[in-house]
């Protein structure tokens, strides 16, 4: 199967059709009339399709387990054909359209089965995908593709050079895969002044984002966040939860962590553990979605 470990949680939806063909009218008004010899073919096939849905892991191996939150089944009748809409959400990190095809495609080879002692010309067609939403494509930003970052890697040992960095390059990885522009990546020791005159001095030159990694644990040169919290116009708590909550499902000693993020003027501000895994991770929880604050910060209204 597919590593999904590193995506997030959220709302999923797909819709998938399947077109069922008959050979005569009055199969058509057989169904209608529920005077199909082997059952109602609508509530038969919808329940099929109910449990075809549910299976589809155990079917096609490649398939994750997941949550069904809802299925619907809707039927459209034209002519000598039967459109079949069958629609499947979820809440989880991996999206649903294949459980919505094989859904659709359930319910049509159902009525198939219950309609060939009337008809044998049927056909099954145009089974496919006809929309989904709420994977990473959703909610990639598509406001501004000139946004800048400056990485920032605080670390008594690193900077001393007894130690190679790591966390900085996985943040300088996340940020080129979102298109973001690197302007700057520089290793400094755990001192708040050293701290502070960084984003002083990248905020003045107009850089987008300035994200530090390090310096948010519990030690005592952990100073990040003290020197960062008093420069902040505003604190975003809802950053800070995702990364700790994300955090938190891989390891519980995620909240022992002082992520702090925020905005200067129009700079946004992230402070991260300074693991490899931890920044890592942390990236994850939030990228590409936050990129959307800079809409935000321009006046545009939320979607």
């Amino acid at each position: 199967m597919v590593d999904i470990t590193n995506k997030t949680t959220t709302l999923r939806t797909a819709v998938a059709q399947a077109i069922l063909k008959v050979s005569k009218p009055e199969t058509i008004r057989a169904i209608e009339n529920d005077i199909v010899p082997k059952g109602n073919v609508f509530a038969m096939s919808k329940a099929a399709g109910l449990l075809g849905v549910k299976r589809t892991p155990d079917i096609l191996p490649d398939c994750h387990p997941l949550p069904i939150e809802f299925t619907g089944v809707e039927y459209n009748v034209n002519g000598l054909e039967i459109t079949v809409l069958f629609t499947v959400k979820t809440i989880y990190k991996t999206g649903v359209e294949v459980e919505a095809m094989h859904g659709a495609s359930v319910v049509a080879l159902n009525m198939y089965d219950m309609l060939k002692p009337i008809d044998k010309g049927i056909e099954i067609h145009a089974i496919k995908l006809l929309s989904k939403k709420g994977g990473k494509s959703d909610f990639r930003d598509k406001f501004r593709k000139d946004l800048t970052a400056a990485v920032v890697v605080c670390s008594d040992s690193i900077s001393a050079g007894h130690k190679e960095d790591k966390a900085g390059k996985a943040i300088i990885n996340k940020l080129e895969s979102c298109d973001v522009n690197i302007s700057e990546y520089v290793i400094i020791p755990d001192e708040i002044d050293v701290i502070q005159e960084k984003v002083k001095s990248y905020q003045k030159q107009g850089i987008d984002m300035v994200i530090y990694t390090g310096g948010t644990g519990l030690s005592g040169r952990d100073v990040t966040p003290e020197a960062l919290i008093p420069l902040l116009d505003r604190r975003i708590p809802g950053i800070e939860e995702a990364i700790r909550n994300y955090g938190q499902d891989r390891t519980p000693f995620s909240m022992l962590s002082r992520s702090v993020a925020g905005t200067i003027e129009d700079t946004l501000v992230l402070a991260l553990p300074g693991s490899t895994n931890g920044a890592k991770e942390s990236m994850d929880a939030i990228f590409p979605s936050v990129l959307h604050i800079f809409r935000i910060l321009k006046g545009a209204r939320h979607d």
